[in-house]
């Protein structure tokens, strides 16, 4: 019954995820007595696979964090990726309210938060309700750190009326109540499941942006929330996680035995979930690549720029990638080869050498298929590719990242030496060269080259007072773009309210 159960709960989430005027109202609420009390295991299984669509592959949330910011352009070649306008709205920050893209990200990661309130309806033993509790803190963080107020309900709650909504200093505070009391209550691993030292990175990053979100214009860092930062870091640092050797590893088919450094991840089983995480190779890839894929999302040059020659997450051969393909990990720019040494030529039969020069709309018929630095951060699962889904357990949240955010806080209180050290002991494991100062601009860099496509650089822009800047191939934008627009179709929710400029 198990197995009936989950898809009876996602397929009548799913169902009520397409509504229009009461889409917010109803998303994610199902009759109880459709599922039972006694599977409270099946409905926990449910709020992870809810995760799924949301989080896993570039066009969702990681679309909303990276195509918005300095790290990613999805440029419009002749007819492909036009979409209306769509991606080069993100990238020029002059997306509205009715955007769709932004209006089922928010959809979606509010019904994580409803699948996971669920949960809490059927006598979960406290180990369950805490992992059910951290998986809806997970998803609120989320709305919260891109519209800055989020529906909720209760357990049991009706549907006929509006949920409720918490404003953002309001949520902050809900959010780091929470996540104090269900800590003892996690398990101490495995990174597939909600455990304790996830929770504290959560609560690390809300302490961190918490100045950030509330006056997003001016962000302002209280000491005691810099200190919060940096004793749950140390906290963390006693699970013994480690920098892993080939940074790459973090991201393989076989991440979850060969990285060491992974605090939260997504379980894909081979041809068994429904992940679309091919899609981070798929968008990026050319057509005449194995696997073939959509010649769309390049990096920046600017970006690709901030690396040095012999800095490891740069990229190079990958073995089970590269000797099978000829594809690299890493940054994929000059001509490419297949797995012989063969030069391979884009569809017109030019060289298929993908170029540091790229325009939001490429217009030169040579240029088209090639402009643009390509990124494969997740190595290729060549054991599972069509119809099969990779093993590649998607990546949440690192160790790497937890140094990085002990030293920004140590950094903002006037701690620049100890900062310093971590940030080299980083530096140093990814083969680049010891900085000689820290300074808030390069640890900014330092995040982009660390945590490049892992949907945090929209979040660090902003937290550094850089995301309205101008950069290649974006002018200078409005400050209403530090937040995005409740969707239009969420309005009918009259305790929702549209943000300033929209």
């Amino acid at each position: 019954m198990k197995n009936k159960y989950i898809i009876s709960f996602v397929a009548a989430t799913l169902a009520l995820s397409g509504c229009t005027k009461l889409d917010e109202n109803l998303n994610g609420q199902v009759n109880s007595g459709a599922l039972g009390s006694n599977d409270v295991p099946g409905l926990i299984t449910a709020s992870y696979t809810a995760m799924r669509g949301p989080y896993q592959a570039p066009w969702n949330w990681s679309a909303l964090q990276e195509v918005t910011s300095d790290e990613v352009i999805v440029p419009t070649r002749a007819g492909d990726w036009d979409d209306n306008g769509a991606w080069r709205a993100l990238h020029l920050h002059k997306w509205a309210a009715d955007d769709a893209r932004i209006s089922d990200v928010f959809r979606d990661l509010n019904s994580i938060s409803y699948v996971s309130t669920n949960v809490l309806g059927f006598n979960p033993t406290p180990a369950q309700a805490a992992t059910a509790r951290f998986i809806r803190a997970f998803s609120e963080f989320s709305v919260l750190d891109g519209w800055g107020q989020v529906p909720y309900r209760d357990p049991g709650e009706g549907v006929t009326k509006p949920s409720r909504v918490r404003n953002a200093a309001d949520e902050i505070a809900y959010l780091i109540n929470e996540l104090t009391a269900i800590i003892p209550l996690l398990p101490n691993g495995p990174a597939t499941e909600a455990n304790k030292n996830a929770a504290r990175t959560l609560l690390m990053k809300i302490y961190l942006n918490k100045g950030a979100i509330l006056n997003r214009a001016a962000p302002t860092f209280d000491q005691a929330d810099m200190a919060k930062v940096i004793s749950l870091a140390d906290e963390i640092a006693t699970g013994g996680y480690k920098l892993t050797a080939n940074y790459f590893d973090n991201f393989a088919p076989s991440n979850n035995t060969l990285s060491t450094e992974n605090i939260f991840t997504s379980q894909n089983s081979a041809g068994v979930t429904g992940s679309d995480l091919d899609g981070m190779w798929k968008c990026t890839l050319h057509y005449n690549q194995n696997p073939n894929g959509y010649n769309g999302f390049s990096t920046l040059s600017n970006f690709y720029n901030k690396f040095e020659a012999t800095d490891t997450r740069r990229g190079g051969n990958y073995t089970g990638q590269t000797n099978i393909s000829g594809i690299r990990v890493g940054f994929l720019i000059g001509q490419q080869f297949d797995q012989k040494g063969v030069a391979l030529k884009d569809r017109k039969g030019n060289p298929l050498a993908f170029t540091p020069e790229v325009s939001i709309i490429e217009r030169d018929p040579n240029h088209l298929e090639v402009a643009g630095i390509r990124v494969v951060k997740y190595p290729i699962d060549y054991a599972n590719t069509g119809s099969k889904k990779p093993d590649n357990d998607w990546v949440y949240y690192r160790y790497a990242d937890v140094l990085l955010m002990k030293a920004e806080a140590l950094l903002r209180t006037s701690q620049p030496a100890p900062a310093l050290t971590i940030v080299n002991q980083i530096r140093t494991t990814r083969g680049a060269s010891a900085f000689t100062s820290l300074t808030l601009d390069n640890l900014l860099d330092e995040r982009g080259r660390e945590l490049y496509w892992e949907s945090f650089r929209r979040q660090d822009l902003i937290r550094f007072g850089k995301f309205l800047a101008a950069w290649q191939e974006k002018p200078a934008s409005e400050a209403k773009y530090l937040v995005f627009p409740i969707p239009d179709n969420q309005l009918g929710n009259p305790n929702l309210v549209q943000n300033p400029g929209y």
